[in-house]
């Protein structure tokens, strides 16, 4: 039987299945409408990409450490609840651990991967987990590095993917901990774009307890505090979460460099959800 595009956007319409989707369906049942719907609410393919345009800032922060490479993923869903789901648990660790292990270019590229251990393609994965979970879920962002890396979690929300020079589990742990905890921007002072520094000194400069001071004595004080702001978003010059007393250089001193890190946190820079309960039953209700 010939599958017109009529065909394939009626059944779109009825299930929310993607294009593709749709075609292989009617032509897997001989163009019957029906059968067609079954097989893709089989596949879980239903239903899946009309949740693509909800809002989804929820979710979890994931990392896996493997001999030579560690990933660390933000994947996301629709409500907390959900991210405490184990099957959405699951996917989060196989995505990171996917990431560690083939290196992907970017999370485009990453989507379009296929699974070795079930054949499918990782966007295909995603599409089931949608229509078996209910709820939108985007793979947002992931970062890898090769060596000597280290990770950590706190609670699903806020993520550390740390590389050194040399492997020290227990402080490359500690020093991940701390990340998380202190938010710092860049290793070391060298890190931090000059654009950066003359924002803070203007800045500094303008504020209305200095005006009345000679130029010369606000420049001395407006560097000293750039300075010291400075200093607190440099993680070798703060001081560890663990021993206030030393800084993160000095505890690190003669034992190994940090190379890099990343640090996320879930949903930041994401719009989020503005329903209230009263709303959700009402939607419920008027759906």
């Amino acid at each position: 039987m010939n599958i017109t595009a009529i065909m394939v956007k009626e059944l779109r319409d009825k299930t929310g299945a993607g294009m593709m989707d749709a075609k292989k369906a009617l032509v897997e049942t001989d163009g019957d409408m029906e059968k067609a719907m079954e097989v893709l609410r089989q596949k879980g393919m239903a239903s899946a990409d009309k949740k693509m345009g909800r809002i989804a800032a929820e979710g979890l922060i994931s990392a896996v450490i493997l001999d030579d490479a560690g990933a660390l993923i933000e994947l996301n869903c629709e409500t907390d609840f959900v991210a405490k789901n184990e099957e959405f648990k699951e996917l989060a660790y196989n995505l990171a651990k996917f990431t560690a292990k083939t290196n992907p270019a970017d999370v485009d590229a990453l989507l379009a991967s296929t699974c070795p251990d079930c054949g499918k393609v990782i966007s295909e994965i995603i599409r089931e987990k949608i229509a078996s979970i209910g709820e939108k879920i985007t793979l947002r962002r992931f970062v890898r590095y090769e060596g000597n890396t280290a990770a950590y979690v706190h609670n699903g929300k806020i993520g550390v993917l740390l590389k050194a020079d040399k492997q020290d589990a227990e402080l490359l742990n500690d020093i991940c901990l701390h990340i998380a905890s202190s938010a710092p921007e860049f290793v070391s002072r060298a890190e931090i774009p000059q654009s950066v520094i003359d924002e803070e000194t203007r800045i500094e400069m303008g504020k209305e307890d200095l005006q009345k001071k000679p130029e010369e004595i606000r420049a001395k004080i407006v560097e000293g505090r750039v300075n010291k702001l400075m200093a607190g978003k440099v993680l070798l010059e703060q001081p560890f979460i663990k021993n206030p007393d030393v800084t993160i250089g000095q505890l690190i001193e003669g034992k190994l460099t940090i190379e890099k890190f990343t640090r996320y946190v879930l949903g930041e820079g994401l719009e989020k959800r503005q329903d209230n309960f009263a709303d959700e039953v009402m939607n419920q209700i008027k759906g």
